[in-house]
């Protein structure tokens, strides 16, 4: 075996596992779980915001 077939079959590889992970990643069956993952930071900050009103409106 000579070591640009080699370099050949791991391109290859490479190539079939990014496409692999390109298909998983824009699957139908991912798209909720993703939806999901991209509200986080925002339901992180109406939960921050929505506490800090509650603590404002105790002092009043």
């Amino acid at each position: 075996m000579d070591i640009n077939t080699f370099y050949g079959l791991i391109t290859l590889v490479l190539l079939v596992l990014f496409l692999g992970i390109v298909i998983w990643a824009y699957s139908g069956k991912r798209k909720k779980s993703f939806d999901e993952a991209a509200q986080l930071p925002l339901e992180e900050n109406r939960e921050e915001s929505n506490s800090q009103r509650r603590k404002g409106n105790e002092h009043e």
